[in-house]
């Protein structure tokens, strides 16, 4: 009688059958618990590298490129948290490790980082921009001060220039009040002298 002893959930036999090696291009499918459910995630990428072969503690080495960013993970290839293996295209390499790629990707970032140039262009915040208005406010206020302070000493100028326009036209006029006064008075001192004489000019004749 022969008793069926079951060491591991998955199917061993058919993940070692796949054959994994470097250069394939993978997709796994992690099974991931969150509050009490089980989702599938994907995880595409290059395989870099296999360890152990097909043996119990089989590993292979997963690279992808995210957003600009490498990221590597390392599946056991017998996991139970791993749903399944697709081997999405597999390409022929001649190193059995392809750690050289990271080295790859970044000269390739830095030959790109080469021709960039800085251009330090970017948008407004709504914090630089109620700043600015606020500047902006204040410097307007500050320059309408300014014209009204200068309106203000202009008007001063002017009434100072007509009061003394108007003083200098009064000092003028008492001038020729007093000038005209003494002629008067001139005038007067005269006549009767005038007067006098024709009157003994009278007497003689």
């Amino acid at each position: 009688m022969t008793n069926n002893v079951v060491t591991s959930p998955v199917d061993m036999k058919e993940r070692a059958d796949l054959g994994i090696k470097a250069g394939d291009t993978v997709r796994v499918w992690q099974k991931i618990e969150e509050k009490g459910k089980t989702r599938l995630q994907a995880f595409e990428g290059l395989v870099l590298a296999c360890k152990h072969g097909s043996e119990a503690g089989g590993t292979f080495t997963v690279r992808k490129v995210s957003s600009g960013v490498g990221v590597e993970k390392i599946f056991p290839l017998y996991s139970p948290n791993i749903d399944k293996i697709e081997i999405v295209k597999r390409a022929k390499v001649r190193r059995a490790k392809l750690y050289f790629i990271r080295d790859k990707v970044a000269r390739d970032l830095k030959r790109v980082l080469r021709r960039t140039v800085m251009m330090g262009v970017a948008t407004k915040g709504s914090a630089e921009l109620e700043e600015e208005r606020k500047k902006a406010e204040e410097e307007e206020a500050q320059r309408q001060a300014e014209e009204n302070k200068r309106a203000e000493e202009k008007d001063q100028n002017e009434e100072v220039v007509e009061e003394e326009a108007s003083q200098e036209a009064v000092e003028e006029k008492g001038e020729e009040q007093v000038e005209e006064t003494k002629e008067e008075e001139k005038k007067e001192k005269d006549k009767p002298a005038d007067e006098e004489t024709e009157t003994e000019e009278k007497k003689e004749g």
